[in-house]
């Protein structure tokens, strides 16, 4: 174990990030505001990462699908980002004048075309959950350049969610500003600086499985017994 490991795998980081996601819901609703909960995972490595959170605040757990588009001749490249219900995002001006449209085109449907893949794998075990007047929650396993978890909050904040909160284990400490532009609250449980990588902070850092993404996603959905009536499409 090196000195910059903060976790042991992404369980030890959800159930770590859980307490601190529950203690600021809590005193927020000790207010007595009484807003649905709704956690959001971007797969597949941040739903273990929000699954102990849904677990401690007793709320469905759904997935945002955020997938980076990248240059057609470097694949970890990236220019921008897209969602699977067509949110889109660019950045890096200087890099889009070098690339031609078609070149532009191809690298947006080969990127929603991954999501949409992630999508139909995924979402039949999931609560299909309208954020409208809700807290979404949205989690990651850490973020690095805050590209896709930005373009996820944006398409949750389309939905009319009433607050959107970014919660990660870990993210660089340059980054926070932007987040905290784009979320009304960002609970992070590290910002090493320097970062590097995601991964570098975790002992253990396996991909998850697609078996592990649905037996977690519907193990909870299916015991939660969600709220038809006032969560559901």
């Amino acid at each position: 174990m090196t000195s910059s490991i903060l976790f042991r795998d992404r369980s030890d980081a959800g159930e770590q990030l859980a307490k601190i996601v529950s203690i600021k819901v809590s005193e927020r609703e000790n207010k007595k505001l009484n807003t649905p909960l709704v956690v959001y995972a971007l797969p597949r490595g941040g739903i273990p990462i929000a699954l102990p959170i849904a677990e401690h605040l007793g709320c469905p757990l759904d997935i945002i699908v955020a997938k980076k588009i990248a240059t057609p001749d470097n694949p970890e490249l990236a220019i921008g980002a897209v969602t699977s219900n067509g949110s889109l995002m660019w950045t890096k001006p200087h890099l889009l004048r070098k690339i031609s449209w078609r070149g532009l085109k191809q690298a947006m449907e080969n990127a929603n075309q991954k999501a949409q893949e992630i999508k139909t794998q995924l979402s039949p075990y999931c609560s299909r959950i309208n954020p409208q007047g809700a807290i979404a929650i949205v989690v990651d396993d850490g973020i690095a350049t805050g590209m896709t978890m930005k373009v996820a909050v944006q398409a949750i904040k389309d939905r009319q969610a009433k607050e959107v909160w970014i919660c990660a284990p870990v993210a660089p400490l340059d980054l926070v500003p932007q987040l905290e532009l784009w979320g009304d609250r960002v609970l992070l449980l590290a910002t090493p600086d320097p970062f590097l990588s995601v991964g570098r902070f975790y002992q253990k850092f396996a991909q998850v499985s697609l078996e592990e993404a649905i037996s977690m996603l519907q193990k909870h959905n299916q015991s939660l017994k969600v709220n038809t009536n006032s969560l559901n499409y």
